[in-house]
């Protein structure tokens, strides 16, 4: 960045939050909006003129394609002679909530993170506060820096140093028997419903919604339809803190 661009920011009336910024991320933010935007909770978003909202919600959804592509390249390169279903399953762990949840705190993400105190009294929305917000995160700094930016961000300033993927592949998750399990034992009824299915040239995306008692209780999506449900589940158990 130009010394006069960064001189400029240092000046500006929100230098303060810029610092903070670059002390979480290790780089000067851009844009200064979209961060703000990716640390803002639908709990405290206002309605725009178009009828939605300034929350971080769209900006989740692309950090969470960035992610995934980021994640499927340090596999693959990994794991030169290991199959489609390895890969899948190591991806998952990688992108799972919560290990994004640790990544967030590892970061202090919380200390920006705007959102209504209300939402603690709800485990099931709780749960996805701060997973939402990295990939909302990741979402804006491929907004400000592009793609190229956003991969090296994220291996060399995440992925090396807080993600042991190693030790992911010596942990074993079923979050669908555990979320399952835990209804049973409650007298709870649980389904898993497919209320998406968006479809492209080649492929699927499916959105599974999992419904506790007639409680909507997580979402996950994935071009295949068992991760998917794999990824709600998994919301489902860090909601239910299980």
């Amino acid at each position: 960045m130009p010394v006069s661009r960064l001189y400029k920011l240092y000046l500006s009336p929100h230098r303060n939050y810029i610092k903070v910024l670059r002390n979480l991320l290790g780089f000067v933010p851009g844009n200064l909006s979209l961060y703000r935007m990716a640390f803002r909770h639908k709990s405290v978003a206002v309605p725009l003129k178009n009828g939605s909202k300034n929350s971080n919600e769209r900006m989740e959804f692309l950090g969470d394609a960035i992610l995934g592509s980021v994640v499927a390249e340090v596999l693959f390169k990994r794991y030169p002679y290991k199959e489609e279903g390895f890969l899948t399953e190591m991806r998952s762990k990688i992108v799972s909530r919560s290990n994004l949840n640790q990544l967030s705190r590892k970061l202090g993400l919380g200390e920006i993170l705007e959102y209504d105190n209300r939402v603690l009294n709800f485990p099931n929305k709780q749960g996805a506060l701060l997973g939402d917000a990295f990939e909302a995160l990741v979402g804006a700094v491929f907004l400000d820096k592009g793609y190229n930016f956003t991969r090296e961000f994220l291996i060399n300033r995440i992925i090396k140093p807080h993600v042991d993927i190693h030790q992911l592949e010596l942990t074993e998750t079923n979050f669908k028997s555990k979320v399952i399990e835990w209804c049973q034992r409650h007298g709870k009824d649980i389904m898993f419903e497919v209320i998406a299915n968006a479809e492209g040239e080649n492929t699927k995306l499916f959105t599974v919604q999992i419904v506790i008692d007639g409680e909507n209780y997580a979402l996950g999506r994935d071009y295949n339809k068992k991760n998917a449900e794999k990824l709600a589940a998994e919301k489902a158990c860090e909601a239910l803190q299980i």
